[in-house]
């Protein structure tokens, strides 16, 4: 869970130095897509791949969030959603492997 405010902040840092505080504070919004989360029973489930269960961590919603990033005015917010989605995914792989051990 740090890594999602970790990794925004690092990348906010090292690509965006001029507006960094601007830039990381606009990607935390976009943790809103958690919300998301309230319509699942449970809520919470920490055995559960959110990535394609949760209507904004579907596939369609990854691929409007990739193409975001392709559009100069909402850059930011795609790039956002994708680390988010990236570091959820990571999760995925964790509670994959985790149940293989």
């Amino acid at each position: 869970m740090i890594l999602h405010v970790v990794a925004p902040a690092a990348v906010a840092r090292m690509a965006f130095t001029d507006r960094r505080l601007r830039v990381w504070m606009i990607m935390m919004a976009t943790m809103i897509v958690d919300l998301d989360h309230l319509l699942a029973d449970p809520i919470y489930d920490p055995n559960r791949c959110g990535i394609g269960f949760h209507p904004l961590h579907s596939w369609p919603a990854i691929l409007a969030y990739l193409a975001l990033t392709a559009i100069a005015p909402t850059r930011v917010i795609g790039l956002g959603l994708v680390i988010h989605i990236a570091l959820d995914g990571l999760d995925c792989l964790w509670i994959k492997f985790s149940q293989i051990w």
